[in-house]
């Protein structure tokens, strides 16, 4: 991992973002966007509370208007100090007001808002009480693009992730593996994922022999034996952006199946990866990796989408999934992680992170895809 961190977002940055969310609702033919605290607001405006409580916090976004940032005026002092803080106006209610009377003072009283995911249902039906003839959709639904496409610093952000990522595994593969619980070598990962620069350590899968099976295991208290495979998948947020990466290690020497398996994936992964382009539908590299799979007889066996877009959060769109049809374009970032799961026996995933370029994809994880024995 070498060079220096893009400089930091500034509110300039954040006003663009807002700006941009502003045309894309409009666009979209909403009438604007209520975001709650949570990734999108941090993106938005870099305003993280210290608490999400039951008291409202709301950002507002109309076309035409200023961005409103609705706050408790208990938080106000801390809003104030957001990176975003000086491109958008706060509006602070006091205990014992009706939040919702505040906002709706910003809003069309008939309008159709894109509202985040995360919002709290009684924040949404205090909203529809006050303006019963407004009506809401979630971003994931009308704007799923909203983060999707990233800029030059966060292309930096997320690579160093990767970096990060990589350079853990190359740590991990040293540790011993027979004879030690999967939750050893998940508080192993953790600690080298926060040793290269990871503040939040989202998750650390390891799951051995049949445990690796299950796409979603996480650790367990098995003791890993001599003989099993393992699925190592890891990743959280390194200055605010994600990582995410699986390899399959192997204790002591596979077999032919096991080799044989672990080769189909392998091939699976980069015709995912081949397939990245712009313009192509994300199904496309659902459809490429899938594709590998199912011609080697293991089809009922990927039970899973290929991969999901990373950000502000480990999980976000786009999705390389069946059926969507979103183009890609320069600048997402999504993971390509096909897996074969053999229930009882083992399993096997490979995962990079990847971007969109001019020219095709680019990975942010460059570790070998090649079976690891590890003692």
């Amino acid at each position: 991992m070498t060079g220096s961190p893009p400089p930091p977002f500034t509110a300039a940055d954040h006003r663009a973002r807002m700006e941009r969310a502003v045309r894309a609702a409009a666009d979209a033919g909403l009438a604007g966007l209520l975001v709650a605290p949570g990734p999108d607001m941090v993106w938005l405006t870099g305003y993280t509370p210290t608490a999400v409580t039951e008291r409202l916090t709301v950002l507002v976004l109309t076309p035409g208007h200023d961005p409103v940032l609705v706050v408790p005026t208990l938080e106000a002092p801390d809003a104030e100090h957001a990176v975003g803080a000086s491109a958008l106006t706060l509006r602070d209610w006091t205990d014992g007001k009706d939040p919702y009377a505040v906002t709706a003072a910003l809003l069309d009283g008939a309008g159709r808002f894109g509202i985040s995911d995360n919002t709290w249902a009684m924040h949404l039906l205090g909203l529809q009480r006050t303006l019963p003839d407004t009506s809401y959709a979630s971003l994931t639904d009308a704007l799923p693009m909203l983060r999707a496409v990233k800029d030059a610093a966060e292309l930096e952000l997320l690579a160093a992730a990767g970096a990060a990522a990589d350079a853990t595994f190359e740590e991990i593969r040293k540790v011993p593996f027979a004879g030690r619980r999967e939750s050893d070598v998940g508080h192993d990962l953790a600690a080298l994922l926060r040793r290269f620069g990871h503040s939040q350590v989202d998750f650390t899968i390891v799951g051995s022999g049949p445990n690796g099976a299950n796409p979603h295991h996480e650790v367990g208290d098995r003791v890993i034996q001599d003989g099993d495979m393992v699925v190592l998948d890891f990743g959280g947020l390194k200055d605010g952006y994600g990582s995410d990466t699986t390899r399959t290690v192997h204790v002591g020497e596979p077999t032919p199946e096991e080799r044989r398996v672990h080769d189909i994936v392998r091939a699976a992964q980069e015709a995912g990866f081949a397939a990245v382009r712009q313009g192509v539908a994300c199904q496309e590299v659902d459809r490429a990796a899938r594709a590998v799979i199912t011609d080697a007889g293991y089809g009922a066996y990927f039970i899973h989408r290929t991969g999901h877009g990373i950000g502000v959060t480990t999980h976000e769109p786009p999705y390389m999934i069946e059926g969507e049809e979103q183009p890609l374009v320069p600048g997402m970032c999504f993971s390509v992680e096909p897996g074969i799961y053999l229930p009882g026996r083992f399993g096997v995933r490979i995962e990079d992170i990847v971007t969109v370029t001019e020219e095709g994809g680019r990975r942010f994880n460059n570790t070998t895809r090649e079976l690891v024995v590890v003692g």
